[in-house]
């Protein structure tokens, strides 16, 4: 929150977060604190109006293990072509639940298609208990997108299970990139487009 609130009351760093975002050229990704900030600067974002606040778990501790996402049809940039992948991501978080201050915004929220990822069940079904949703987020929301997908915010981490030797078992033939590799190859082709 402090970081956010130390670019929001400076009118010159406000304009440059507000310019960058704003430039169609540009691709962003929070994640966990960078997801805080990113959600608190939301006003600077196109297209994150209804994105939430990321608060205390819970569970009212740090949450720290590997979970199951989902990762939902959204306009995400970074994880095209990825929709409905379930994949075990590291969890490491102590403010990862997904807060509205309204009900119908968290609707709208959940609605909108910038639902991004979210933590399921042994079943595939998004996890409405702990310890399969390890924050509380309603509809076991993780990870949301804007409306151009150009700017993603997530907490969980991905980038600590890039590498397949990172993942205590893998099948055979995943070779040294495992599936999260794909985010940052996805943000590596689209620059390349640019």
């Amino acid at each position: 929150v402090a970081w956010a609130k130390a670019i929001l009351f400076n009118d010159k760093m406000k304009e440059e977060f507000r310019s960058f975002f704003h430039r169609p050229d540009t691709l962003a990704l929070g994640v966990c604190n960078g997801a805080q900030l990113f959600a608190h600067l939301a006003e600077l974002i196109p297209g994150a109006e209804v994105w939430p606040s990321f608060e205390r778990n819970r569970s009212e501790q740090f949450e720290g293990r590997l979970s199951m996402v989902e990762i939902v049809k959204s306009p995400s940039l970074l994880l095209r072509g990825m929709e409905g992948a379930r994949l075990p991501i590291a969890v490491a978080h102590g403010e990862g639940r997904a807060v509205w201050n309204d009900p119908k915004r968290a609707d709208a929220a959940l609605a909108s298609g910038l639902l991004a990822m979210r933590f399921i069940d042994g079943e595939g079904k998004a996890a409405k208990n702990y310890p399969a949703n390890p924050n509380g987020s309603m509809g076991g929301a993780t990870a949301f997108t804007s409306r151009d997908g150009r700017v993603t915010i997530m907490m969980p981490h991905p980038e600590r299970l890039v590498r397949s030797v990172q993942w205590s078992w893998k099948p055979d033939g995943w070779g040294e990139n495992g599936p999260w590799s794909k985010l940052f190859e996805n943000a590596r082709h689209w620059i390349e487009e640019k």
